[in-house]
């Protein structure tokens, strides 16, 4: 038999390269995309180009792997950014939109391209990598946490729409993950003085539950799970504090969560300082 062909967004790095790393041990045959391939080959699976704002980039880069595999069997929507910690009105409409663009409707237009394949094929697989910010408020990350509560909403409703047609849609749920996402996040546009003890605060407590947080090897073993499951769940939270924040999330009374999200982000505190 043919091994399942995979396609991985936003494989040049962290989530998305552990992700395509352990499908491609498991026997899929992986095409990872990056917007900006360049010409390294340490990557144990193809990489391909596919820019998740274009349309064009992604209908070229699903026609190529159909042209060669004839099929494609899973895609892992990866690809994504947040932007640095503030106040949701330091990001100008311009800066909320982008990250909208490219964490929710990027997730949109590469299920749009890819969806005609598999229902002509009777069967398939989408994965989102979503977050547990998509499941709970996220103080001074409102844009960011706004753009995965889409794509939770999105999946379940997608997956109710296609299951009879032999695709299921799943979302994945980490927490904080060891990658250099919050590094690489573009500063806020359009910053206000009142915000700034709050800014640096969060920064740092930011950084330091990064630096502790789980591997993306353990999230990419949830992708494989979620795409292996005879019978998939919508949902899967991925470690433990993401496990503990999704139970929490559902059956601790609204005060608790609100008060222990509060408490964990110092928000009381940093609130009469800047007063």
């Amino acid at each position: 038999m043919k091994s399942k062909v995979a396609i991985v967004t936003g494989a040049s790095s962290g989530i998305g390269e552990a992700t395509a790393e352990l499908l491609t041990s498991a026997g899929y045959t992986v095409y990872g995309t990056s917007r900006n391939v360049g010409k390294s080959s340490r990557y144990p699976f193809k990489i391909i180009t596919l820019d998740v704002n274009s349309e064009e980039s992604i209908q070229a880069a699903l026609k190529a792997v159909i042209d060669k595999e004839g099929r494609i069997d899973l895609v892992v929507n990866n690809a994504g950014f947040g932007v640095a910690a503030g106040g949701a009105e330091e990001s100008s409409m311009s800066q909320i939109q982008q990250i909208f663009d490219t964490n929710f409707f990027g997730v949109v237009r590469v299920i749009k391209a890819v969806v005609p394949y598999m229902r002509k094929q009777g069967k398939g697989r989408i994965i989102n990598i979503g977050s547990v910010l998509g499941l709970i408020p996220a103080p001074y990350m409102a844009a960011y946490a706004a753009t995965k509560h889409a794509v939770e909403g999105y999946s379940e409703s997608l997956d109710h729409e296609l299951r009879t047609r032999g695709i299921r849609v799943s979302v994945i749920e980490p927490a904080y993950t060891k990658t250099n996402f919050e590094a690489n996040a573009p500063e806020l546009d359009s910053k206000i003085e009142e915000y700034a003890i709050a800014r640096k605060s969060l920064s740092k407590i930011l950084k330091l539950a990064v630096e502790g947080g789980d591997d993306p090897k353990m999230v990419a073993k949830v992708v494989l799970k979620a795409a292996e499951a005879k019978h998939p769940k919508v949902r899967y939270a991925a470690g433990k504090l993401a496990c503990r924040l999704s139970l929490l999330r559902r059956f601790a009374p609204a005060a608790m969560m609100d008060k222990g999200i509060r408490q964990e982000m110092k928000l009381d505190i940093l609130e009469k300082i800047a007063g």
